[in-house]
């Protein structure tokens, strides 16, 4: 099926994968070809992994929506970064630093930990 994810700077992702893996507002879903329509609000932070053939891929998404159909997700985030792009020094300062009665902030910073060392 083909993954789309982009955001308002960038396409981050077009390719024909396997298999995705998206976090949804009520949780993560995993989605596989043929899955049955549905659209969804993303989580304020998390992570979103996907597997094209042996390669399994991984990026930090902040909110945003996912459309998903038998043979395409399209997803529409407010920002998102690729694992490779994530500093994780610089992503565990920040998550020390956020305040933790801000619970959006803190999803957000999670995200990007958890991004940054999925393996």
């Amino acid at each position: 099926m083909l993954l789309q994810l982009v955001s308002p700077e960038r396409i981050l992702v077009e390719e024909q994968v396997d298999e995705v893996q998206i976090p949804g507002l009520d949780g993560y879903m995993g989605v596989l070809p043929g899955h049955a329509p549905l659209l969804s609000e993303l989580m304020p932070g998390g992570v979103l992994t996907y597997r094209a053939g042996s390669a399994t891929k991984v990026l930090a998404v902040y909110g945003g929506f996912v459309e998903v159909q038998a043979d395409r997700v399209r997803i529409l985030a407010d920002f998102a970064e690729r694992k490779e792009e994530i500093n994780i020094e610089e992503a565990r300062a920040q998550l020390s630093k956020v305040n933790p009665d801000s619970l959006d902030e803190l999803m957000r910073a999670q995200a990007k930990v958890d991004a940054a060392t999925k393996t």
